[in-house]
């Protein structure tokens, strides 16, 4: 195994952790603008997406422990510790992936959690609509069976 081919691969890898964002600022403009008809079409893409990342990833930790033995290293090292070992214009290479890498992480995360917290935000707003218009909701209970969630008691600070 070669370092050129480990570095296409990690190309290969950030290319889709692009595409993962790309779907999942879809997704985010698909929640915030209440499209919620598209909005398992959307989920679905990320998914794909997810599972193409898996399959490079498992290609990518393989090359990763060839690359390792061939330099010497113990198995699955660390990019930066590839650059290190590397040297030469693969260290700079490897560390910019590196870079990258941590930065496209850093904006997945942070825009899955905005999605998780749109979610969130939606689910709330139809299940008060939901006590607002019938008085009740139906919801699943711990083990399963369905009940009825009725309206609760609210405390009132009568102060303010």
């Amino acid at each position: 195994m070669s370092l050129a081919d480990l570095s296409s691969t990690l190309w290969r890898v950030r290319e889709m952790l692009d595409l993962l964002l790309f779907k999942l600022e879809e997704e985010q403009l698909v929640l915030a603008a209440g499209k919620t008809r598209w909005l398992p079409h959307a989920t679905r893409e990320v998914e794909m997406v997810l599972e193409q990342i898996r399959r490079a990833e498992v290609l990518r930790a393989a090359q990763v422990d060839e690359v390792a033995a061939e330099l010497g290293l113990p198995p699955a090292p660390s990019l930066s510790a590839l650059a290190d070992a590397a040297g030469g214009p693969w260290a700079e290479l490897f560390t910019q992936h590196r870079t990258a890498f941590l930065t496209l992480t850093a904006e997945i995360t942070a825009l899955a959690e905005a999605n998780r917290e749109l979610l969130t935000v939606g689910s709330r707003a139809v299940h008060e609509a939901l006590m607002n218009v019938t008085g009740s909701v139906a919801t699943y209970g711990r083990s399963g069976e369905t009940v009825t969630a009725g309206r609760s008691s609210r405390l009132v600070n009568e102060a303010m």
